[in-house]
């Protein structure tokens, strides 16, 4: 099934975009509504705040006085982790079940105000962030949910910040004007994003063949390369000897192809196979076939895995290599070589280029790799050269 992360600010408007999404036929998990069910009155989690903030939070009827709850657990940061220490794991525990009740084929949107403060985002398969304004966050906080500005002021501080949040989101939907403009975001992110990548990751459907096509410059592609590294790190888990970004969309400056190029390391193939699974489930199906390196120095190729990525707006090549030959190394070498020679970062942009136009009307990759393919093995050469007299090392 798909996991997707939706989030955003007190008052942005995640439930706007969240009832849309369960139109669609999303399976809908809200956390603020699991958050009300594990404090109502007899549940261990009542009597648990009741211990920790006083019997004062406790209305005449026997349910939670949430404002009385908000003006002491919101009053500085011991009182903010207390309340979360009682309450999250009891969320965590619903949710989980939950999703373990949804279909296999289910696109799960996950309505979860802290995502980000839980460091959260590499569980799902996609970020969704729901954002606006400050003034207006606050406006409609006070006018619709009655709270005192200063409240909802306090509130949106202790929360996670703007920088923050645009590091660990995938897609960033401003939902600052009509509802009709959101709405049409959503309707599009569902049908171009979500159904193909929910269908994608299920099916091990591989990317369709491309010609090459070179990007300028991207400043957004290590940002983005992280958050799929992060992904990666979960599902690979001890077997990870190491995650990098590689290739040309690691070099500031260099244009490309706009595919991310990712490296995990092993400490052998059995590891890479081990976890096939586990790195499709994630979101990165596996591609079928031998795949290999040509071996630079000796004769032959050195093996390696190959997976994908399912998100059909962010494709990604992820290389699974063993320490057990030095392509893992050579993968290291070249972007940091290119990096710190500016003239032959130069000089291999000019032949990316050059070969994605002789080869635009190609339909695949495979003629522009191998006629770069002289000029790259040269150039490890030279790479191997400054490594030795610099002292560089992974």
């Amino acid at each position: 099934m798909l996991r997707v992360g939706l989030t955003g600010g007190i008052g942005a408007g995640k439930s706007t975009v969240a009832n849309r999404l369960s139109e669609h036929g999303a399976v809908l998990i809200d956390s603020d509504k699991i958050a009300r069910e594990v404090v109502e009155p007899g549940t261990p989690g009542l009597a648990e705040l009741v211990e920790a903030f006083g019997d004062d939070i406790v209305a005449a009827d026997g349910s939670l006085d949430r404002a009385a709850l908000a003006a002491k657990a919101f009053a500085d940061e011991e009182a903010r982790k207390r309340l979360n220490s009682i309450v999250h794991p009891k969320v965590g525990a619903r949710t989980a079940e939950l999703m373990a009740s949804a279909a296999p084929d289910a696109i799960i949107v996950h309505d979860i105000p802290l995502l980000v403060e839980g460091g959260l985002a590499p569980m799902y398969h996609l970020v969704v962030m729901v954002d606006a304004p400050e003034e207006v966050r606050v406006r409609r906080l006070v006018e619709s949910r009655g709270m005192a500005e200063t409240d909802a002021r306090a509130r949106i501080k202790a929360q996670a910040t703007t920088d923050q949040r645009r590091a660990v989101a995938d897609v960033w939907l401003d939902n600052s004007g009509a509802a009709d403009i959101v709405l049409a975001d959503v309707d599009a992110l569902w049908a171009d994003r979500l159904t193909p990548f929910e269908a994608n990751v299920r099916l091990r459907k591989p990317r369709p063949p491309m010609s090459p096509k070179i990007a300028p410059y991207d400043e957004t592609w290590p940002a983005q390369a992280e958050r799929a590294l992060a992904r990666i790190r979960v599902a690979a888990a001890d077997k990870a000897v190491r995650a990098d970004h590689i290739g040309s969309t690691s070099v500031p400056g260099l244009p490309a192809k706009d595919i991310l190029d990712l490296q995990l390391t092993v400490s052998t193939l059995d590891d890479a196979d081990a976890l096939a699974d586990a790195l499709s489930d994630a979101g990165f199906p596996r591609a079928e076939g031998d795949w290999f390196d040509d071996a630079h120095g000796e004769e032959g190729t050195w093996a390696k895995r190959f997976h994908f990525g399912g998100d059909p707006r962010r494709p990604v090549n992820l290389h699974v290599r063993s320490q057990e030959t030095p392509a893992w190394r050579l993968a290291l070498l070249f972007p940091e070589w290119l990096r710190q020679n500016q003239d032959e970062r130069d000089a291999y942009a000019a032949v990316k280029h050059a070969m994605a136009a002789k080869h635009a009307g190609d339909g695949s990759f495979e003629r522009y790799t191998d006629d770069k393919q002289d000029w790259i093995d040269e150039a490890f050469v030279r790479a191997a050269a400054w490594a030795e007299s610099t002292g560089w090392t992974p």
